[in-house]
């Protein structure tokens, strides 16, 4: 049910804003977690760790370069590979959550909601949040 419709039957609405982008950021271990639950191939899975862990950076300024540095946390931004992991990511997290709250998802922010008539709806809510952050500590 969209929010604004749930407003005309009474009650009220209670959301909850989330943005997953640098958490995301934080999760590498985790998401290959979730692709190896998937069954990818062995190979694949190594060339992804590769892609997010094994990475360089360097600073130039004018004419001279910054010695090399790890890059320890985050996601290439503006690659494809980057976005298709994210939604890989999150994939689960509807069925999850829809259970007790609805849930929109939107690129890397999430709008988690529940219309709010009576004393059970308050206590679904609260299970929607446990799922959503049991799902966020997986």
């Amino acid at each position: 049910m969209q929010p604004t419709a749930a407003l005309g039957n009474g009650g009220q609405i209670k959301p909850i804003y989330a943005d997953f982008e640098k958490a995301f950021d934080k999760v590498h271990h985790l998401l290959l977690k979730k692709l190896q639950s998937y069954n990818l191939n062995v190979n694949v899975i190594q060339w992804i760790w590769s892609f997010l862990c094994y990475r360089k950076q360097r600073v130039k300024i004018n004419d001279g370069y910054s010695e090399w540095t790890d890059v320890i946390s985050g996601i290439p931004q503006g690659t494809i590979l980057g976005s298709v992991l994210f939604i890989i990511y999150i994939n689960d997290l509807p069925q999850i959550c829809e259970q007790f709250i609805c849930i929109y998802l939107f690129a890397d922010d999430s709008k988690l909601f529940k219309h709010i008539i009576c004393d059970e709806d308050h206590k679904a809510l609260q299970l929607g949040l446990n799922a959503l952050q049991d799902w966020s500590n997986y």
